[in-house]
């Protein structure tokens, strides 16, 4: 059972959530480097570098404080590494997470012109490190931003894969390039996630992938379909197993449990994705686990792929029906 009452409001900022994410962002908005380096050094591994790296990029100014750095220190890989995924982050607010047909071409215009610059400087950090993967797993994303095809945004995966086989931040992001929205299938997408979560050590959050691959097919089948047709299709026998097992190999593994704190951005991540998968099947008592280990934390997503789209409404409404089943 989590440390925090199951019952309180859900807290989706990681930041507001984890006291570590909360100083790095507090260090951003007051422009002290020597605290954002100290931060960074201080976590514990790549998956949580990935998302130390979303909370600095999501500070809105954050490039204010990260380009004086450059300016002074200019081989500084990871000064150039956040400015990129700051680039990266107003790229895509510009273009809204809406269906290509719905948006405009003065929007695509701007989000790749952020992406070309962001690319360029993480072009040169990987040619300056090629093992420093917070660099790698953003070339992930902005391979499948700029449209430059499966098999480029896989080259970029298997490079980082090479010094970081478990990159669970990369592997999400090569998962979406995958899903049938930007050019894969549904086989490539549950493919990707079943070799994966094999391929991991027992104990690390891989499991989800296969969890957050059936919450995208789920959406679209959703859209097209009605959301009963999605629900039928999360019910298959086959994908609960997958569910169930894939969960068993990670988040409730015992090794999970020692090697990642109840407030880890990485642990919430995969219990929601888990949780979520679950409850939007209907199976509120396999859930149960999973949002007793997140008591009030939540992640937006997938949460906003089910009924309302009102993550925070979703995630309180199935929380309160899976403690009560299970």
């Amino acid at each position: 059972m989590s440390d925090h009452s199951p019952a309180g409001r859900p807290v989706f900022d990681p930041a507001d959530r984890n006291p570590e994410l909360a100083a790095l962002r507090d260090a951003v908005r007051r422009k002290d480097w020597d605290a954002v380096t100290a931060g960074f050094d201080a976590q514990p591994d790549e998956d949580h570098r990935a998302l130390a790296s979303d909370v600095v990029s999501r500070q809105r100014g954050a490039e204010l404080m990260l380009r004086p750095v450059i300016e002074r220190s200019p081989s500084d890989l990871l000064a150039r590494t956040l400015l990129a995924d700051r680039l990266i982050k107003i790229g895509w607010e510009i273009r809204s997470g809406a269906r290509a047909q719905y948006v405009s071409q003065h929007q695509f215009d701007e989000f790749h012109a952020y992406l070309r610059r962001a690319e360029l400087l993480l072009i040169d950090v990987c040619a300056e490190d090629p093992g420093y993967a917070l660099a790698w797993c953003l070339r992930v994303t902005t391979s499948r931003g700029l449209e430059l095809g499966l098999s480029e945004t896989r080259r970029r995966y298997d490079r980082l894969a090479e010094h970081h086989p478990h990159h669970f931040a990369a592997q999400q992001q090569s998962l979406q390039q995958l899903c049938p929205k930007w050019g894969g299938s549904w086989e490539a997408a549950h493919g990707f996630a079943d070799a994966c979560v094999k391929a991991a050590p027992e104990g690390l959050p891989n499991g989800a992938l296969v969890a957050i691959a059936q919450m995208e097919q789920y959406l679209d089948v959703s859209q097209k379909s009605g959301t009963r047709v999605a629900e039928t299709y999360l019910r298959e026998p086959g994908n609960q197993t997958r569910l169930l097992e894939a969960a068993a190999r990670s988040v409730l593994h015992p090794a999970f449990a020692s090697a990642f704190r109840p407030d880890s951005p990485v642990a919430v991540a995969a219990h929601s994705a888990f949780a979520a998968a679950h409850c939007a099947a209907g199976r509120h008592a396999e859930a149960a686990p999973h949002f007793r280990a997140l008591g009030d934390r939540a992640t937006e997503f997938p949460w906003h792929y089910i009924g309302s789209y009102d993550h925070e409404a979703e995630f309180v409404r199935h929380r309160k029906t899976a403690l009560r089943k299970g």
